[in-house]
Parts: C-alpha cells; sequence; structure tokens
C-alpha cells in the first residue's frame, strides 16, 4: 500500500485512477479546487483535499505533497483561457515538480498529452498552441529533475468503454479514458517505467504487455 497524492482529482481520468488504485490497496488524496466535488471523490475511493493550484506557492506544493509516497499530475485547464492554460498545465504544473523534489517526494507521476514534444507543431496562433507549448515545457522540466519520474502521454481521449489494450503504432489517434486510468495506476506500481515517456493509443497490445516492452 503506497500514499498517492493526486491533482485534479475531479477530471474523468483522475477518478477512474481514483477508483483503481483504491481497489488496490492504495490510499489516494485527491486535490480538487471545488469542494462541492468532495462527496464524487470518496465515491471513487479518495480522501478530498481542498485546494486550488493556480493558488498554490512552491512552499505550498511541498507542504501538500510531504509525507506521501507519490505524485500524479492530472490537473488541466481543460480548454479553457489560454491565460488559465499557461496557469495549470504548464505554471502550477512545474511547480509542483519543484514541490516534491523540495519535499523528498520521488515518484512523481505526469499525465500528459501524446504530442508534448519540442517539435509539437502547433501554430502560435491557435488555441491549441497554450495547452501544446505547456505541456512541452512541463515534461521537460519534469524530465530534467532528479525524480523517480514517468510520464504517461495519451493521444485523444474519448470516453469509449475501455479495452485493457493499447498501442503506439499509428493505427489510431484516440484511446478511451479508462485505459489511460489503468495506464496511470499501473506504472504507479512499476519502478521500471521511471525514466520513461510512454506515448499511446488505444490497441492491442494488453497495457501489461506493452508497458514491458
Amino acid at each position: 500500500m503506497s500514499n498517492v497524492i493526486l491533482f485534479g482529482g475531479h477530471g474523468k481520468v483522475a477518478l477512474l485512477a481514483t477508483r483503481i488504485l483504491t481497489e488496490r490497496g492504495h490510499r489516494v488524496t485527491s486535490v480538487i479546487r471545488n469542494p462541492d466535488q468532495q462527496d464524487e471523490v470518496r465515491a471513487h475511493g479518495g480522501d478530498p483535499k481542498v485546494a486550488d493550484v493556480q493558488e498554490q506557492s512552491l512552499t505550498d506544493f511541498a507542504d501538500l505533497v510531504r509525507g506521501h509516497d507519490a505524485v500524479v499530475w492530472s490537473a488541466g485547464a481543460g480548454g479553457g483561457s489560454a491565460d488559465r492554460t499557461w496557469a495549470i498545465d504548464r505554471d502550477a504544473a512545474v511547480l509542483s515538480v519543484q514541490g516534491a523534489a523540495q519535499a523528498g517526494v520521488d515518484r512523481y507521476v505526469m499525465v500528459s498529452w501524446a504530442g508534448s514534444q519540442l517539435d509539437h507543431g502547433v501554430p502560435q496562433d491557435q488555441d491549441f498552441f497554450a495547452y501544446a507549448q505547456s505541456k512541452m515545457i512541463a515534461d521537460a522540466v519534469l524530465r530534467d529533475s532528479d525524480l523517480q519520474w514517468t510520464v504517461v502521454a495519451p493521444s485523444t481521449l474519448t470516453d469509449d468503454e475501455p479495452t485493457g489494450s493499447v498501442d503506439w503504432d499509428g493505427s489510431s489517434s484516440q484511446v478511451p479514458r479508462g485505459d489511460v486510468a489503468h495506464v496511470v495506476a499501473d506504472v504507479l506500481e512499476d519502478p521500471s517505467t521511471a525514466g520513461r515517456t510512454i506515448r499511446f493509443n488505444e490497441g492491442s497490445a494488453p497495457i501489461a504487455d506493452f508497458l514491458r516492452a
């Protein structure tokens, strides 16, 4: 059993991951902004912690994560304004990485996006640029840290039924949120995934086999 702190705890992937992790015997502290979401977090097995990631300083993040065994970052602006995207997907994510390092919490799993690369190719005049750029920067900061990091980088998310199988063969450009949650839970339990960026779509490889490949 491990104590996991999960940021963005009311997101769809986060709630599904919380259920999987708690059913496996882990304790999940779910950080949420809206106190009205506490009951739904509890219904999925998590312990809600109300804190707005946009308002947290580096010291605040260190205090929040201290004493946990692992951090999962699944927070995001969710297609809000560019300013909010920069504030959450870039600035708050980076501060959480620095806070984990300051607090001595070595294991960190970042839920990112398959296109989060230096050459993501999104034009600067498009609304999606802030998201693509933010994810690329946050992932780069995490990789440059001394943490035991894993970047979980799915393609476009869907609400389709999970299959338990994924791939990265270019045959698809989407993946069910339930399968992403399964990947998050599995990498947290598998220290050998540290130091890896795992990009994936829906596919035919069982998740456990895909992670071992």
